[in-house]
């Protein structure tokens, strides 16, 4: 209990970092999940399946006001509101059993974050355990968390509006008292968005850059780095049996190389096939968790259905995966990947950028936002998200990219856009571009054989295509041979072009990157 002395929050009882089976029993006892036919532990995370992005706020105070990019991204909350809710939170944890996790973010030492996570659910508890790097018993026993978190998802705001509030949800970070408070949603990749938005905050103070992203390693210890939003491909694609995994969503790039956020994955299992993705399926075993996963009453699971959400998923520790780096850590990037859904069916599945090229598309961040990812979302939805992760980027873009920018020059990184969306059309007439081909075009730039292949500027992107790669038909390389319509193609293209164009007048005075945008 005195754990939570700081707070004032008297529980009825704490239950501190537990093992796997501890977790897995406290959530079929308190009736939070079920148990699927391989013993992994299943639970539902209420009405709310994803992230509620128009719910986070940073309490406006001296530490933030200067640094943070304020806008509708990161929304100012007053500090009496905060007082508030941290009080209605703090109410309905007392005199409730409790779990609190201790861990760190951040695998390098030197810019680790020592993390408390309390929740009133076993599952949001074992989800953290998950999710963030298990301190060793050493470690426990004198840990001094510089961060918390206190999740009181159940906890009810009848007068949202009156504290400046958009709903009933809140996630709220408080730089100043170093405190993260989360009501209204049980959606677990709530608590561990909010860390990382809190190491993006900070990194950058000290030269680091924050990335939304996955890494991995191959033999010839060449890693490569993986940028995307949810669904674009980032833990399926990092998720290779010939390369260890370093993470598969937020890194951080220093001085010395790359290093993971996290101690886990976090992948999402809708129609999982595991000749496909057999490293992630063969990881679902117990101690994962899964989320919103439709289950028979024999305990098996269907990975097709989405009756609940598209956004099924699953979180295990990171070794789990056969192959992974222990240290969770690599050198300074070979191969910078950009990936992107296109739901316009347009852009090339394979391209080579230039810096200028690699600038103005980490600024503009295209994607299509998948469906059941965040709320509202139904359809693939066309959408800039800066530096492919603004969701979760507190400073002002350019901070990001001017780092991203130095670190590519000084350590002779290159930088590919990958297009995983649609080909033959958009969503809704043509279809989504295979996972193997996507895998061999990736290959063939790991394994160096694009180094003498000849490329051609896409005409309206200007993006570096090219000419052939082994393994993949010809005729998919340049997206117009892969519709019906050469006339519908052109139009698709200058209404996307268009998009992309609009979006970048915000950053115009930023560099001379606009002329390696698309040409209208």
């Amino acid at each position: 209990m005195e754990l939570l002395n700081n707070f004032g929050i008297q529980p009825k009882k704490v239950y501190h970092n537990l093992s796997q089976a501890q977790y897995r029993d406290e959530v079929i006892d308190r009736g939070e999940g079920r148990l699927s036919s391989n013993g992994t532990a299943v639970v539902t995370t209420g009405i709310f399946t994803g992230r509620s992005p128009n719910d986070r706020f940073f309490v406006l105070n001296s530490d933030s006001e200067q640094k943070i990019d304020w806008g509708e991204i990161n929304k100012p909350l007053p500090s009496d509101s905060f007082d508030t809710l941290l009080d209605l939170v703090k109410d309905e944890m007392n005199d409730q059993d409790l779990f609190v996790f201790d861990g760190f973010a951040g695998a390098d030492a030197r810019y680790r974050l020592p993390i408390r996570i309390v929740t009133m659910k076993a599952w949001q508890s074992h989800f953290s355990n998950n999710m963030f790097i298990r301190p060793s018993k050493e470690e426990l026993s004198s840990f001094n968390p510089e961060f918390t978190v206190l999740n009181a998802s159940s906890v009810n705001v009848s007068n949202w509006s009156q504290l400046s509030l958009n709903s009933e949800i809140f996630i709220v970070v408080n730089i100043e008292k170093k405190l993260v408070i989360i009501g209204g949603t049980e959606y677990g990749g709530e608590i561990k968005k909010s860390i990382f938005s809190v190491l993006n905050y900070l990194l950058p103070n000290e030269g680091v850059l924050p990335m939304h992203c996955s890494a991995n390693i191959g033999s010839n210890e060449d890693t490569a780095l993986f940028f995307g939003l949810s669904g674009t491909g980032k833990t399926t694609l990092s998720t290779d049996s010939t390369r260890r995994l370093i993470g598969d969503d937020e890194h951080g790039w220093s001085d010395q190389g790359v290093f993971n956020f996290e101690g886990g994955c976090y992948a999402k299992t809708i129609n999982l096939d595991p000749t496909k993705e057999p490293e992630i399926y063969n990881a679902i075993r117990p101690g994962a968790l899964l989320e919103n996963v439709v289950m028979d009453k024999d305990g098996n699971i269907d990975y097709s259905d989405s009756s609940i959400t598209e956004n099924t998923r699953v979180s295990y520790p990171i070794d789990y995966i056969d192959n992974i780096e222990p240290s969770e850590c690599g050198g300074h990037p070979r191969n910078v990947f950009f990936l992107t859904a296109d739901a316009f069916g347009v852009l090339p599945p394979i391209s080579q950028l230039t810096p200028e090229m690699a600038m103005y598309h980490f600024l503009s961040g295209y994607t299509a936002k998948v469906a059941g990812t965040e709320r509202g979302i139904v359809t693939p939805t066309a959408t800039f998200s800066a530096c492919f992760g603004a969701p979760f980027m507190p400073q002002h873009p350019t901070v990001y990219a001017n780092l991203l920018g130095e670190k590519i020059a000084k350590h002779n990184a290159k930088v590919w856009l990958i297009n995983t969306g649609w080909t033959g059309g958009p969503y809704g007439i043509g279809k989504r571009i295979d996972l193997p081909l996507t895998r061999r075009m990736l290959n063939a730039i790991l394994l160096g054989e694009l180094e003498h292949t000849e490329f051609v500027a896409d005409p309206i992107f200007q993006l570096l295509v090219p000419k052939s790669v082994e393994g993949i038909p010809s005729d998919i390389l340049e997206q117009r041979n892969t519709w019906d319509d050469d006339i519908a193609y052109d139009n698709k293209a200058h209404e996307l072009a268009t998009l992309f164009v609009n979006n970048f007048e915000k950053y115009r005075d930023y560099g001379d990157f606009e002329s390696a945008g698309p040409l209208l």
